[in-house]
């Protein structure tokens, strides 16, 4: 058994309604002027002025950033610390889905550490403490809340910057059901693959441990048997708990074992060709896990036994291919994009696409080894 750590950075607090208790929660944590980090989607419907309404009123002081977009830039995050430095805040909140989080922990990191978030790329750059911060997802999706990293791109080298820091974990992950309803189908179905993904992916890397694997596990457990349907009946309660439970574990285990190929593939898909990452990981990665299957068939055999999802005996012959039948049907049910070709990718960018995933951070983590020419040869299974 291989040697491992595990710290528990981040307490869990959810429950329908729990949003509630967020200013309760930011006073215990010594706070007194929030610096609510958010998107201007999550204002339109309302979430943030709620928030706001529940900081003031346990006598908190609050400041809404909602200059956030979507796979957040250095230029959001020296934006907000720009708020920051006016506001002087001693709690951050980031509200919303994984960029809004992710881009609270780029503003902590150079509110409190100065410098530029070029500067934390890696793990554990920051040399000062980093104010106490609060996640609250509104998706079921990256598992943000319950990670101490940051994925933060630069946007002159398009490179998405993995920026890990113990101190930068959420103190409270405020896992409230009730925000996730009001997604529209495609976002629920996009974060919804990702989470997917962080759980199949987690299981099977180099990294994996006992703690991982048991966050792995659960995570898939309650995704599996969620996402398919709430992707029919979004407004099952009981659904819409299960995801976000899962998609906060899934999270726990990218903490403790990282990611694998089909991030590393996905990340140049967004980054060149503009694809959302929810549907760049659901295009590559039943491709990944067949790639990945002959090896560690036993692993993917463990996760099929453990969901409900009907399989056709005829869709393959071995664990990793059912798998990849399961995970295929989810992304058609969910109606994303199945192939490289549904966006007009040809065969002579595959190239320069494979020599980038290589350069991932992720593929060093996958459980079979990849370089450009193994990564070449999915994408063109993926075309």
């Amino acid at each position: 058994m291989k040697s491992f750590e595990f710290h528990a950075a981040t307490r869990i607090v959810f429950g329908p309604g729990s949003l509630d208790r967020l200013g309760s929660l930011v006073r215990e944590l010594g706070g007194t002027r929030v610096l609510l980090v958010t998107d201007p989607g999550i204002c339109s419907v309302g979430h943030a002025a709620r928030a706001a309404d529940c900081l003031v009123s346990a006598g908190v002081r609050v400041h809404i950033f909602d200059g956030v977009a979507e796979n957040p830039t250095t230029d959001h995050v020296e934006h907000g610390r720009r708020e920051a430095d006016a506001f002087r805040p001693d709690v951050i909140v980031g509200l919303g889905g994984g960029s809004a989080m992710d881009c609270a922990k780029g503003i902590n990191f150079i509110y409190t550490n100065g410098g530029s978030m070029n500067d934390f790329w890696g793990e554990d750059k920051a040399r000062r403490d980093l104010l106490p911060a609060v996640g609250v997802p509104t998706t079921a999706g990256t598992g943000s809340e319950t990670q101490s990293y940051a994925l933060i791109t630069d946007p002159t080298s398009r490179r998405k910057m993995a920026c890990g820091d113990k101190k930068a974990a959420f103190r409270v992950a405020l896992l409230d059901p009730l925000l996730t309803h009001t997604q529209p189908h495609r976002v629920t179905a996009l974060t919804g693959i990702d989470a997917v993904a962080h759980a199949v992916e987690t299981y099977v890397t180099k990294r994996r441990n006992p703690v991982s694997l048991a966050f792995s596990r659960e995570a898939w457990r309650l995704l599996s048997a969620s996402f398919p349907r709430v992707l029919d009946e979004p407004d099952d309660p009981q659904a819409r708990s299960e995801m976000q439970i899962g998609a906060a574990f899934a999270g726990l285990a990218i903490e403790n074992s990282m990611l694998g190929a089909a991030h590393a593939l996905a990340n140049p898909l967004t980054s060149q060709c503009g694809i959302v990452h929810g549907e760049a990981i659901g295009i590559m990665l039943p491709h990944v896990v067949r790639f990945n299957g002959q090896p560690f068939e036993a692993w993917y055999r463990e996760l099929l036994e453990c969901t409900g999802a009907e399989v056709a005996e005829t869709c393959a012959d071995n664990a990793a291919g059912k798998l990849a039948c399961v995970l295929r049907g989810w992304i058609r049910q969910a109606g994303l994009a199945c192939r490289l070709a549904d966006y007009d990718i040809h065969r002579d960018r595959l190239r320069n696409l494979a020599e980038d995933a290589a350069r991932q951070w992720t593929a060093g983590f996958n459980p079979r080894d990849v370089g450009p020419s193994e990564l070449l040869t999915i994408y063109e299974q993926a075309l």
